[in-house]
C-alpha cells in the first residue's frame, strides 16, 4: 500500500505505521545457540521488554533464531542487550509475486521512505535468498529492489566524500513465491562489541565465548581462569556478565540511521542500563598465555577501560599453573586449545587435548569446565564425565564439552 507522501506527513506516517505499531523481528543466530538465546530473551530481558511479553509465550524457536513481536523500542533493546544473537531483523512487508512484472508493480508502492535513511550518501545492500519460488534469479531479484529504492528522492543525490556513507542490509526471502522483506537493525555483527581492536590467530567469537559461558552456568560470582586466552575473548565477555555490561555497550547500530530512531528513547535506555552496572576493581578472572606478545596486546586493550581491572593477565604456560592456587577456591575455567592448523596435525591436536584433561583432573577436581574440542569424538579421551554441545565457528564444525570436573 502506497500513501502519498510529503516532508510534512512523514513523521506522522512513521508514527502510525511504524513505532506506532507491534512489529515482527528475527533474532538471529548461529547454529545450535538457538536455545540459548530464546533463554536470554526468556528469561533475562524479559523485565526490560514491553510487558506484554508477560502474557503467552513471546519468543518462538525457529532455525537460526528466534521470531519475536515487539515495539520500536523492543529492537534497540534486544540489540543492546543479546549476547548470543548475531544481528536482529526487522520484518516490513510481505507480498506474493509470481514474474518480474508483478514484483516490480508490487515495489512500485512500498514505502521505502518508512524505513530508510534520507541522506544522498545511503547505500542499500540487498541480500536474496529463493526457495520453490518461480522467481529465482537472485541477481535480477536484487536489480528491481535496488532500482525501486533509488527511486526515493534522498537517493537521487550524488555520494558526498565529505559525509559518512550509510550502509543498510536488506534482505529478501522468497519461499513459494511469497516474498519477505526484512531490514538490518544491528549493522556490524553484533559479535563486534567496539572494545578489541587487537587479533589473536583464529580468535573465538565474543558470541560463542558468551554462550559458552552461559552453557557453563556462568554468572560473574566465581572465579574463572582462561589459561589460554589469546586475545582474551572469554575474559572479556565474563567481565561484562560479572557488571551486568550490555553486550552493545560500547557500539553503535544501524537503527540510530532509521526514519523513526528516537534518539531520546535510546537515551533513557543507556541511562537505565548504566544504573545497573556494578564496578569490580578486585581481579577474579584470572587469564593467563604462554605467548608473551599477545599477553602485551590483551593488557593493552585492559588499560582502556576501567570494566576490566577485575582481569589479571600474566604470561603463564597453563600446565605450570600452581595446583595451590586452583585448590583455593573452584569455579569455573573455559579453554580454547589450539586444535587444527594451528597444531598442525589431528595426532598433535588429541595428545594436547589428553594433556589438558590429565592436568584438570589432577589439579582442578570440583571445578566447573567449559573446554572446546575440534570433533566430539574426543568425548573418548575424557578421564572424567562432561556434556557435549555442537557448535558453529566460522563455519567449522566444534564441539563444547561442560560440566564439572569429578
Amino acid at each position: 500500500m502506497n500513501i502519498a507522501s510529503s516532508e510534512n506527513s512523514l513523521p506522522k506516517r512513521i508514527k502510525r505505521h511504524v513505532t506506532g505499531r507491534e512489529k515482527s523481528f528475527f533474532a538471529s543466530t548461529s547454529p545450535g545457540l538457538e536455545s540459548v538465546c530464546l533463554n536470554e530473551l526468556d528469561d533475562e530481558l524479559k523485565d526490560f521488554l514491553s510487558q506484554r511479553f508477560a502474557a503467552g509465550k513471546a519468543f518462538v524457536e525457529d532455525k537460526g533464531g528466534i521470531n519475536f513481536k515487539g515495539r520500536i523500542q523492543d529492537c534497540y533493546i534486544s540489540n543492546l542487550y543479546l549476547r548470543t544473537a548475531n544481528r536482529v531483523l526487522m520484518r516490513i512487508g510481505e507480498f506474493k509475486a509470481t514474474n518480474f512484472l508483478q514484483l516490480e508493480k508490487k515495489l512500485s508502492k512500498f514505502p521505502w521512505e518508512l524505513y530508510l535513511p534520507a541522506s544522498e550518501n545511503f547505500l542499500p545492500e540487498i541480500n536474496v535468498s529463493t526457495k520453490q519460488s518461480r522467481l529465482y534469479h537472485k541477481a535480477a531479484i536484487s536489480q528491481i529492489f535496488s532500482e525501486s529504492i533509488n527511486k526515493l528522492p534522498a537517493q537521487n543525490g550524488t555520494l558526498s566524500s565529505f559525509k559518512p556513507l550509510l550502509t543498510q542490509k536488506i534482505f529478501v526471502r522468497s519461499v513459494n513465491d511469497r516474498f519477505e522483506i526484512s531490514i538490518d537493525s544491528s549493522g556490524e555483527l553484533l559479535y563486534r562489541r567496539g572494545i578489541k581492536t587487537h587479533i589473536a590467530k583464529a580468535p573465538l567469537r565474543e558470541t560463542i565465548a558468551a554462550a559458552v559461558l552461559k552453557l557453563c552456568g556462568y554468572n560473574g560470582s566465581e572465579i574463572l581462569f582462561d589459561p589460554m586466552c589469546g586475545s582474551g575473548t572469554f575474559s572479556i565477555e565474563a567481565a561484562m556478565i560479572a557488571q551486568n555490561i550490555p553486550a552493545g555497550w560500547f557500539r553503535g547500530f544501524a537503527f540510530m540511521h532509521w526514519p523513526c530512531y528516537a534518539p531520546e528513547s535510546w537515551a533513557y535506555l543507556k541511562r537505565k542500563a548504566e544504573s545497573q552496572i556494578k564496578s569490580i576493581c578486585t581481579p577474579t578472572i584470572f587469564a593467563s598465555d604462554i605467548d608473551l606478545i599477545a599477553c602485551d596486546v590483551f593488557l593493552s586493550c585492559i588499560k582502556q577501560y576501567d570494566f576490566l581491572k577485575m582481569i589479571d593477565v600474566r604470561q603463564k604456560d597453563f600446565f605450570d599453573l600452581s595446583s595451590s592456587v586452583s585448590k583455593e577456591k573452584t569455579g569455573l575455567i573455559v579453554i580454547n586449545p589450539p586444535y587444527g592448523h594451528r597444531m598442525g596435525n589431528e595426532a598433535e591436536s588429541i595428545k594436547l587435548f589428553q594433556s589438558i584433561c590429565k592436568k584438570l583432573k589432577k589439579d582442578f577436581s570440583g571445578w566447573k569446565v567449559g573446554i572446546i574440542a575440534s570433533d566430539i569424538t574426543l568425548l573418548k579421551n575424557l578421564p572424567f564425565m562432561l556434556k557435549s554441545q555442537t557448535l558453529y565457528h566460522g563455519g567449522l564444525k566444534i564441539c563444547l564439552l561442560y560440566g564439572r570436573i569429578i
